[in-house]
C-alpha cells in the first residue's frame, strides 16, 4: 500500500505534465479509489464536460482505467504505477538506444511515451512532417519497425477499454477463505479483466490472428476453400483475400498500441541485478547472470525465477563482449559462484536462479548504507546482526557480538528506534527487572524508508519545476550579463536536480518495482 508521500508525487507528477485540473481528478481517484463520473464531479466541484475531458486524457495516457460492474454506472480508478513511470521515460528510451540500432524504434516509442495511445496510421502521420512524405517506403520502414518492438514486447497492444466486473458471491468468497485462496479487490479483478491475453496482446501489425473471432472466421473460410471443388472456389478465395485486407487495414486504423511498461521494467531490473553481481562477485558472474536473463526472455517479464539450459547461457554468453573467452568449464564456476539450482530436463542441464533474492540483497545494502551514513559504523554493526538474526536480540547481548561499549549500545538503539529502523520490545525477566529485546521487521521499514523516498522525490520535483519557471522568466527579459550567469546557475542546478533524482529512482524502483 502506497503511503500519503507517494501520493503526493504522483499528483506532483500529474500537475507537471497536465496541468491542475488534470491533477485535481487524478488526485482524487488515487485518494479515494474507484469513482464513477457523478461522484467525481461532486467530489471536486467541476464541471461534467470539463471532468470527462480530464478522465479521457488520463485514460490517453495510461493513467486511469475503467471498468463496468453490475446496476451501477462506469467506474474509474487510477493507476498509480502508471503514473510513476512517465518519470522513467528517458530512462526507457536509453533502454532502446542501446538494443536497437534502427532510429525509427526510438522514434516510435518516442511518439507512445509522449502521446500515450496511438494507431499506426497516427504514428506513421506522426513521423511523416506533410502528406507528400508519407510514401510506401516510409510505412513499410515503419511497420517493420514496430513489428520488431512488438515481437521483443516492447510495444503491446491497448488493454480493454471498459471491461464488464461480475460481482462476486457469498458462497464464492466463503469458498476461496476456506481453500486460503487470495481474494483480489474489484480494482485487481478489472485490470485481470481488462489484460489482453500474451498472444493477442504482443500480435503484430498485419497479424490477422489479432482478434480472435476474425480468426477463427478466416480459419473457416479458409477451410471451406481447400475443401470446395466447385465453380465458386475463386469466389471463395477473393472473399477470404478481402478479409485479411479488411483486418489489416483494422490494425493498421483502429488498433491502438502503447508502450510495454512491464517490459521496461525488467530490463531495469535485470541492469540492477547485473550491477549487483558485478560489483559483490565479479565481472564473469556477472555476464553469465545477463546472459541467463536474456536466454529467457520469452518468460513473463513479471517472473523473478529465471530459468535456462546450459546451451542457451553458453550461446548467449558468446554474445557478450566479456564472455567471448569463457569456457564451459568457467561458465559452470560463475553458476555455482551465483547459486543456481541445476536440474536435468530431457537430458539437458537446466540452471535457475531466483532475482528476487538478488533484489533483495540489493536492498538490504541500501538500508545498511544509509543507517552506515547517518548512525555511524557502531550501529551499523547492530542493525546488520539484526537483519541475520531475525529474531529478538536483548541489548547487552548485542552490544557484545558487535563489540559496541554496553554504555553507548542503548543509546544508539533507541535512535534506531525512534527512525523506525527497529523495533523494540520489552520484557520482564522477574519483578522489578526490564529487558529490551530489539529487532527488524523488515516489511514495515522498507515500507518507511519507500515513504521517505516519496517524500525526496516529490521534493526534488518541485525544485526542478521552480528552476523551470525561473529559467523561463530569465529567457523572456531583455539578456545582460547577469541575468546570462544566472541562467547558467539555474541550468547547472537543474542538471544537478535532474541527476538527483535519476538515482533516486533507481532505488525507488529496488523497493518498489522489483
Amino acid at each position: 500500500m502506497v503511503g500519503q508521500q507517494g501520493l503526493n508525487l504522483a499528483v506532483g507528477i500529474i500537475t507537471s505534465h497536465f496541468g491542475d485540473v488534470v491533477a485535481k481528478v487524478c488526485s482524487c481517484l488515487l485518494r479515494r479509489g474507484s469513482l464513477s463520473l457523478q461522484e467525481i464531479v461532486r467530489d471536486i466541484g467541476l464541471p461534467p464536460a470539463r471532468v470527462k475531458n480530464c478522465l479521457l486524457v488520463l485514460v490517453q495516457h495510461n493513467c486511469v482505467q475503467a471498468y463496468s460492474v453490475p446496476r451501477a454506472v462506469t467506474q474509474y480508478m487510477g493507476l498509480l504505477d502508471n503514473i510513476l513511470h512517465r518519470m522513467r521515460f528517458p530512462k526507457f528510451l536509453g533502454i532502446l538506444a542501446a538494443e536497437f540500432d534502427d532510429p525509427l524504434c526510438l522514434a516510435l516509442v518516442e511518439g507512445l511515451l509522449q502521446h500515450g495511445r496511438l494507431t499506426f496510421e497516427q504514428l506513421v502521420m506522426r513521423a511523416t512532417s506533410t502528406k507528400s512524405e508519407r510514401t510506401m517506403a516510409i510505412r513499410d520502414s515503419l511497420r517493420g519497425s514496430l513489428d520488431q518492438l512488438i515481437r521483443a514486447h516492447y510495444v503491446e497492444r491497448c488493454p480493454k477499454p471498459e471491461p464488464f466486473i461480475s460481482a462476486t458471491s457469498e458462497d464464492e468468497t466463503s469458498t476461496a477463505r476456506k481453500r486460503g485462496s487470495k481474494l483480489w479487490t474489484l480494482e485487481q479483478k478489472a485490470l485481470a479483466a481488462a489484460a489482453l491475453l500474451d498472444a493477442e496482446r504482443f500480435s503484430g501489425i498485419g497479424d490477422i490472428n489479432g482478434d480472435e473471432s476474425n480468426s477463427n472466421q478466416l480459419e473457416e473460410k479458409a477451410k471451406g476453400i481447400s475443401a470446395s471443388t466447385n465453380i465458386g472456389e475463386k469466389r471463395k478465395h477473393e472473399e477470404l483475400e478481402f478479409d485479411r485486407e479488411t483486418q489489416a487495414a483494422i490494425n493498421e486504423n483502429e488498433v491502438l498500441w502503447r508502450a510495454n511498461f512491464e517490459k521496461f521494467i525488467h530490463c531495469l531490473k535485470k541492469k540492477a541485478c547485473v550491477t549487483s553481481v558485478r560489483t559483490r562477485l565479479s565481472l564473469d558472474a556477472a555476464v553469465v547472470l545477463e546472459a541467463m536473463i536474456e536466454s529467457s526472455n520469452h518468460k513473463k517479464a513479471k517472473e523473478n525465477l529465471v530459468t535456462s539450459s546450459l546451451d542457451e547461457i553458453l550461446e548467449w554468453v558468446m554474445k557478450k563482449p566479456g564472455g567471448r573467452l569463457m569456457t564451459m568449464q568457467h561458465v559452470r564456476t560463475c553458476l555455482e559462484e551465483l547459486k543456481c539450482k541445476s536440474s536435468t530436463e530431457d537430458t539437458k542441464a537446466l540452471y535457475a536462479i531466483d532475482l528476487g533474492e538478488i533484489v533483495e540483497e540489493c536492498r538490504s545494502e541500501e538500508v545498511g548504507s544509509l543507517v552506515l551514513q547517518r548512525y555511524g559504523k557502531d550501529a551499523y554493526r547492530m542493525f546488520r546482526l539484526l537483519v541475520k538474526r531475525c529474531r529478538p536480540v536483548e541489548t547487552d547481548n548485542l552490544a557484545e557480538i558487535t563489540f559496541v561499549k554496553k554504555k553507548e549500545a542503548p543509546g544508539i538503539l533507541y535512535k534506531l528506534w525512534m527512525d523506525n529502523y527497529v523495533h523494540m520490545e520489552i520484557a520482564v525477566a522477574y519483578p522489578g527487572e526490564k529487558r529490551f529485546l530489539w529487532k527488524v521487521n523488515t516489511s514495515t521499514l522498507y515500507e518507511h524508508i519507500l515513504n521517505d523516498m516519496y517524500h525526496a522525490a516529490a521534493n526534488l520535483s518541485q525544485r526542478i519545476a521552480q528552476n523551470r519557471e525561473q529559467q523561463q522568466e530569465i529567457a523572456n527579459q531583455p539578456a545582460n550579463d547577469i541575468q546570462s550567469k544566472e541562467y547558467d546557475r539555474l541550468k547547472n542546478t537543474r542538471i544537478i536536480l535532474e541527476t538527483s533524482l535519476l538515482r533516486l529512482d533507481d532505488t525507488l524502483m529496488l523497493f518498489h518495482d522489483f
